[in-house]
């Protein structure tokens, strides 16, 4: 089932991986069917070289219909996103350096330093801490995801969704690519951005 899907879903974590985006062994990536099945990469797989035969077939109604896989810990936080988000068709979960700074710094980062960064991820979310894998996690999660598409996770990493596995794989290279910049602006105490009448042209440009 669903052969082509979960080929893409573990193309798109090999390339997180070669991205230097997670490690061999963090972060998970899902992507949800028109039908309402969510296809998400198993627990404890090797993420440098994994294949759609690690990839885990959920039902519309939560089901593991491949049990012989091990749902990820954080499945129960990619199901929640997505019922709190029907627009959202892919979840990308991982830890990439930069970003996962700001997370164990416990502090925001900011978009609007560029229009691209501004643009691809308007204002950038933050979850509080929570232990991996909790429900409280799972809930913090997509209450705050909700109304942002991307943000940090306090002492923990960074997650992004969008309406497809490119979309959400984008925006978490131009998050880790965002969050090195803002590293660099506070190592230069040069804490530039754009103005108010900028930042508003972005999040209106298209509408």
């Amino acid at each position: 089932m669903f052969e082509l899907e979960r080929i893409r879903v573990a193309e798109t974590m090999r390339r997180l991986y070669d991205r230097r985006l997670t490690t061999v062994s963090g972060g998970n990536v899902s992507f949800k069917t028109a039908d309402g099945h969510i296809l998400i990469t198993a627990s404890q797989s090797d993420k440098s070289c994994i294949d759609m035969r690690k990839v885990i077939i959920l039902s519309p109604d939560g089901k593991n219909i491949t049990p012989k896989l091990k749902p990820s810990m954080e499945t129960q936080m990619h199901l929640k996103i997505y019922a709190s988000r029907p627009d959202v068709f892919a979840i990308v979960h991982s830890h990439p350096v930069y970003a996962s700074t700001f997370a164990v710094a416990a502090k925001k980062v900011d978009s609007a330093i560029t229009g691209e960064a501004r643009y691809m991820l308007g204002e950038v979310g933050f979850v509080g801490y929570h232990l991996m894998g909790s429900a409280e996690l799972a809930e913090e999660c997509a209450s705050v995801m909700t109304s942002c598409n991307a943000a940090i996770m306090e002492k923990h990493g960074a997650i992004t969704v969008g309406t497809s596995l490119f979309e959400a794989f984008d925006r978490m290279e131009v998050l880790e690519n965002t969050s090195q910049i803002n590293y660099n602006l506070i190592t230069m105490n040069c804490l530039s951005r754009l103005s108010d009448k900028d930042i508003a042209d972005i999040d209106n440009f298209g509408k």
